[in-house]
């Protein structure tokens, strides 16, 4: 597969709604060969994340572009701030909620790639849980 080059604007990048989170992915499967996926993560304020998992053959990078982001990893938690880096490696415990009264995201590197799979069903099931 030959790689090209990706510019994207702010906002720009594939969305998924659910509900006081938000992903958009920049970068996925389909251009970097499964390698990674890239996506942003937004939480309204104090709104809890995607709930505390693992990933048996993924490792997870987390940058805080924006407020506090509260992680857990492994069995504890941190209140990471803007600029904060953060490795989660596979088959560990860890979740990430925003505890502030500000939005607050990350950019996610998620190796190897392919994520975004599960998108359409992570949105169903937030989509059920509304309802």
């Amino acid at each position: 597969m030959e790689k090209k080059t990706i510019i994207l604007e702010q906002g720009e990048g594939r969305s998924y709604n659910m509900g006081a989170m938000q992903a958009i992915f920049l970068a996925d499967e389909q251009e970097t060969d499964a390698q990674y996926s890239v996506s942003q993560w937004w939480l309204d304020p104090n709104s809890e994340g995607p709930g505390a998992h693992l990933h048996e053959d993924n490792d997870e990078v987390f940058y805080v572009l924006e407020g506090t982001m509260s992680f857990l990893a492994g069995e504890k938690w941190v209140d990471a701030k803007k600029g904060t880096f953060l490795r989660i490696p596979s088959k560990t415990l860890h979740d990430f909620a925003n505890r502030t009264s500000e939005r607050a995201g990350v950019l996610n590197f998620y190796i190897p790639g392919g994520f975004e799979r599960n998108m359409p069903s992570i949105v169903k099931w937030f989509e059920e849980q509304e309802g």
